[in-house]
């Protein structure tokens, strides 16, 4: 299969098996930029117990006695395949030349798909020059998600940018985590003002403060809201019925965003 600009997308790429990976010297020319070995390790971030991993719910899915390890996929090595490298290229290119060249943690190929995992601090720089770089022209953000691994010690919440080249019509994704204690990260809503309401979703159902946001605020909660309710230590069931007695104030008095 192939894409209008005739080039070959990759084929669904195997898993690294740990003990396996390849080298960091070996796939890491002159030119790229340098790989952990760790990076290309698959992450056990979590246990899960049950269909949806959740305890004191009651358990009706008759699932309650599974038990399955939470992992994430490892680094990829490479050739990426297809045109995964040129995009790889033409990203790392950018950021040596903006003096950012430290911002990707790993890159994942798994799927068939590419993920580019970057620093919470650069997140702002790094989606700039995927909307500005000739090579790259990634014009469209569609959206944010988010994800939250309450074991995944110092990362238990993850953001995760779903952006579009219209111009190469190509796909890729951005990662960025964050701890509980700090859940901190850069709104890019200056670059892609399609993540407004994308971010206010992700900061009402997972707690993640997009720094920069020119209004964030609940989107579909309660302002007086208690809790994230995507969040997976926020109980299925069993919660009082909030919306009670609510509501709507008049046109004129209800909150600006301006």
């Amino acid at each position: 299969m192939s894409d209008d600009t005739g080039d070959k997308l990759p084929e669904e790429f195997p898993e690294v098996t740990p003990g396996t990976e390849p080298d960091a010297t070996d796939v890491t020319p002159e030119n790229q930029l340098p790989v952990s070995p760790e990076a290309l390790r698959p992450e056990v971030v979590g246990e899960r117990r049950g269909m949806f991993g959740v305890q004191g719910s009651g358990d009706t899915s008759g699932y309650g006695g599974l038990v399955k390890p939470v992992v994430m996929p490892g680094g990829a090595g490479r050739p990426y395949g297809g045109w995964f490298d040129e995009v790889a290229d033409a990203l790392e290119e950018a950021l040596r030349g903006g003096g950012v060249e430290h911002a990707l943690e790993k890159v994942v190929v798994h799927r068939g798909e590419i993920t580019f995992f970057v620093r919470r601090e650069d997140l702002a720089s790094v989606a700039r020059m995927l909307r500005d770089e000739e090579r790259l022209r990634f014009e469209l953000c569609s959206g944010v998600s988010g994800v939250h691994y309450p074991d995944d010690a110092g990362r238990e919440l993850h953001a995760v940018y779903h952006l579009l080249s219209m111009t190469h019509n190509r796909r890729v994704r951005l990662e960025v985590t964050c701890p509980d204690a700090d859940p901190h990260i850069p709104s890019v809503v200056a670059t892609y003002p399609t993540a407004d309401w994308h971010e206010r979703e992700t900061y009402d159902f997972f707690g993640v403060v997009f720094d920069g946001h020119p209004a964030l605020t609940r989107i579909e909660m309660p302002d007086d809201w208690p809790g994230h309710p995507q969040r997976k230590d926020y109980p299925l069931g069993g919660i009082p019925v909030e919306y009670k007695g609510a509501t709507v104030p008049p046109p004129d008095t209800r909150r600006s965003y301006s």
